[in-house]
């Protein structure tokens, strides 16, 4: 059983893009190409288009060259004794094969596309495994049955529609899977088998549905209708009858992330169910006795998984942003000592074929990701990858402090500060998380190294009220009508940095991207005149126009986190609070990159900011990756927005 738990989130959206207006003032254009520098810039990727961006000198490549080529690696699962992992070799992630400790990594894909997801049978694969990838970002992945022996593959969708969600049966003889392929708006949940029998199992005009675990007896299936962050419902579908029956949720305002079959009449779940906090529980499906397994512990159970024989169970807990794994025996629920973990994040785990090991992907503020196996048996922990820092010296990475200031109203927020290790004060830049519901965490970053090894700017990282991982109440505080309360979070902190002798509150910047991209922008409007350079990735500019042109299939689910546009007071408060509307505030230089395929937030969202601060006058470059979805994936792209964002941190920030 493989367990995966979002980090955070970075993304990106779709257009079609309209002509460049206006060239780069006289005066940006020489603090970055001056005669003092060499006369090398950095060509302009093939699938980059720049607007009002000067050229990018290729001293600032070059001192950017070794975080660039940093590696990270990421279990995706077990074949036999080998792991099959993510990494990345060249320009795209790609699925590799590791036989022993610290062994060669055989490339077993080979994809002009990053892969998507990667689908084993329970147990691991032995031949087969299903993988996914999308074109150009647009995250309509498509399903191909992969032969891990021979490299062939076979495409087994439609390729256009999306799909996800997908879970093998017991007999690893068919699948489930949820697709839009009926209207391209509803996520409907489909059966097929190995001759590509497609069967509909379930079609809801409503809802936003999952395929979550199938019973060990191969007859049902756990799917899942997500509402919001705040509220799920959990059923069982009858794979013979097709009847759908309810067993959790179902009285609403109730949080259920995830379910699982225990093998023995039984459910686990997690769930903030009369609590603040995610609580592991079990479901008596027989008598719908519900137990509350984990109520001495004040922190979210962020996700679980069983065993392939069903005699051990994984959680994790994030503790305040780090990780704490724990493991049980079955049916007892009796602790297994593991050795000592590496402090940082979990960010996935898989229990071996026997169930006497498991692989994770561990990752901490001073290490990129790698892949390590506990072995409970031995009671060891042993280190599978060994990824490379592209020549770096680890020994200048900065640990953040976990830190909390006050907000308007008397909140705690907390943040995570990387402070120079060189004397003060120093400018600093403020990075915000996207979701909203997300949660920043200290995750191994090479931007956040660079800013602060190369550029001596401090970064700070604050969880905005909305944040996940302090309690419901924290999650709901920008819900809605309170949505600006967040913004406010931002104007707190920087009145925290002017209390901080080694902080430059003279030169702050701010960072983010998707949602966080909005509280950029928001934070122009209301904190323009204390703010000296913004940069904004794929971020939400007006909350109507947002509403109404993401993908379809998306769309409700973001109005129960942001409102209803469709309503008449509710379409005119999310046009009170939109940036697009305010632009006359929005005095900050700021870099906007956007993808031209994102399904999330539309590229429209970023166009019609750049023409608004065009038109005033406002310093903004643009950067357009014309086959990058909600983010650049892709290296060459990545790189080049990476650098770019660099120079101009340095130019509007850090100059003299």
């Amino acid at each position: 059983m493989n367990l995966v738990v979002p980090i955070m989130s970075f993304f990106a959206e779709q257009l079609k893009w309209l002509l460049m207006m206006l060239l780069v003032s006289a005066a940006t254009s020489a603090s970055l190409v001056s005669p003092a520098m060499a006369q090398e810039f950095v060509p302009i990727p093939a699938s980059i288009a720049t607007f009002n961006v000067p050229p990018l000198p290729q001293t600032t490549s070059d001192r950017l060259a070794k975080y660039a080529n940093t590696r990270a690696a990421s279990v995706a699962g077990w074949q036999g004794e080998s792991l099959l992992i993510y990494t990345r070799f060249a320009n795209a992630t790609q699925l590799h094969r590791v036989a022993k400790p610290l062994g060669y990594r055989q490339q077993l894909t080979f994809l002009a596309e990053p892969l998507g997801g990667v689908y084993l049978p329970r147990g691991g694969a032995t031949d087969t495994a299903i993988l996914t990838w999308d074109e150009g970002g647009s995250e309509f992945d498509q399903l191909f049955m992969y032969n891990l022996k021979t490299g062939a593959s076979r495409r087994i969708s439609d390729g256009k529609s999306l799909y996800a969600s997908l879970i093998w049966a017991p007999d690893r003889q068919s699948f489930v899977y949820v697709s839009t392929e009926r209207n391209g708006r509803n996520r409907d949940l489909y059966h097929q088998d190995l001759n590509r029998k497609v069967t509909a199992l379930l079609q809801q005009d409503e809802g936003y549905w999952f395929a979550v675990d199938w019973s060990a007896d191969g007859k049902r299936v756990l799917v899942k209708n997500y509402i919001s962050i705040n509220e799920s419902k959990f059923y069982e579908l009858d794979i013979a009858t097709k009847n759908l029956t309810p067993i959790l949720g179902q009285g609403g305002g109730v949080s259920i992330m995830n379910a699982a079959y225990d093998g023995q009449g039984g459910v686990y779940f997690n769930s903030d169910q009369n609590s603040e906090f995610l609580r592991l529980k079990h479901l008596d499906l027989a008598t719908g006795e519900i137990v509350t397994l984990t109520d001495n512990i004040s922190w979210d159970v962020e996700g679980f998984g069983l065993s392939p024989d069903y005699d051990k169970l994984m959680f994790l807990v994030n503790e305040g942003g780090v990780s704490s794994l724990k493991v049980w025996s079955l049916p007892a629920r009796k602790p297994i000592t593991l050795p000592q973990l590496p402090a940082g994040i979990v960010v996935a785990a898989s229990f071996s074929p026997d169930g006497n090991k498991i692989a994770l992907t561990l990752n901490n503020a001073t290490t990129p990701s790698d892949v390590f196996v506990i072995d409970m048996v031995q009671q060891d922990l042993t280190r599978w990858t060994h990824s490379e820092l592209g020549g770096l010296n680890e020994e200048r990475f900065v640990e953040p402090e976990l830190i909390s200031y006050e907000s308007f109203d008397g909140l705690q927020v907390p943040a995570f500060v990387y402070r120079p290790k060189t004397p003060g004060p120093h400018p600093v830049v403020i990075s915000i998380h996207g979701g909203p519901e997300g949660q920043y965490r200290p995750y191994f970053s090479t931007t956040v190294q660079s800013y602060v090894n190369e550029m001596n700017v401090a970064v700070i990282a604050p969880n905005v009220r909305g944040s996940r991982g302090y309690g419901k109440s924290y999650l709901k505080m920008d819900n809605g009508r309170l949505r600006e309360n967040s913004v406010k979070d931002i104007g707190a902190l920087l009145d925290w940095i002017d209390t901080q002798e080694d902080l430059n509150s003279e030169r702050v910047g701010v960072v983010g991207g998707s949602y966080g991209g909005y509280m950029v922008l928001a934070s122009m409007v209301k904190y323009g005149n204390r703010l000296k350079a913004a940069v904004d990735s794929v971020g939400i500019s007006n909350f109507v126009t947002f509403l109404e042109n993401t993908q379809a299939y998306r769309r409700d689910i973001r109005r129960a986190e942001y409102g209803d546009e469709r309503d008449p007071d509710m379409r005119a408060f999310l046009q009170s609070i939109s940036p697009l509307n305010h632009v006359e505030k929005m005095v900050t230089p700021v870099m906007i990159s956007q993808g031209a395929n994102d399904p999330r937030v539309p590229a429209s969202e970023s166009e019609q900011m750049r023409l608004a601060l065009e038109a005033q006058g406002t310093p903004v470059w643009y950067v357009l990756g014309e086959n990058e979805g909600h983010g650049f994936a892709k290296k060459e792209n990545r790189d080049y927005d990476r650098a770019l964002r660099f120079a101009f941190f340095e130019n509007y920030l850090n100059a003299e």
